[in-house]
């Protein structure tokens, strides 16, 4: 997606609300997730994703996008990235989540808001209060996506 002054602000409120979908998805074994992406096991990564987004968010809100992609050199750490779809009410946010050793991220691909404002802070405003609404547990910009406890 091409950045704008909002995407950054954007990124962390979705970054805030999924960040325990991605500790979940931590939990798994590194290994397994690489193979489910190396031998197009797409329904099977699916259906991890959706456990681990069904704990905290409502149905259907977090889902497995097209795939993803993994990075895997012999000098270096191992990094997942998972093609996301979220659909809170009003809006869709096609994102690609990064898990990695220690940390993860999220990048924004495309948001589609179902009845856009002229002002995109209000936009922004709206995206974060219909994640807020989909989710079971409210979540705080002081949340972030950490590695889960051992």
């Amino acid at each position: 997606m091409k950045q704008c002054p909002f995407s950054s602000e954007r990124e962390k409120i979705i970054a805030d609300a999924i960040c325990t979908v991605a500790s979940e998805l931590r939990l798994i074994d590194v290994a397994d997730l690489i193979s489910m992406l190396r031998f197009e096991r797409h329904g099977d990564l699916s259906d991890l994703v959706a456990s681990a987004a069904e704990m905290f968010f409502l149905p259907g809100t977090v889902k497995l996008g097209i795939g993803g992609d993994y990075y895997l050199d012999w000098g270096g750490q191992p990094r997942v990235v998972l093609d996301l779809e979220i659909r809170p009410k009003g809006v869709t946010i096609y994102a690609r989540l990064t898990l990695e050793h220690d940390c993860g991220g999220v990048e924004i691909n495309h948001i589609a808001f179902d009845a856009p404002s002229t002002d995109p802070q209000t936009n922004t405003e709206f995206l974060a209060e219909s994640l807020r609404a989909a989710a079971f547990r409210p979540f705080t910009p002081a949340m972030r996506i950490a590695r889960p406890a051992a």
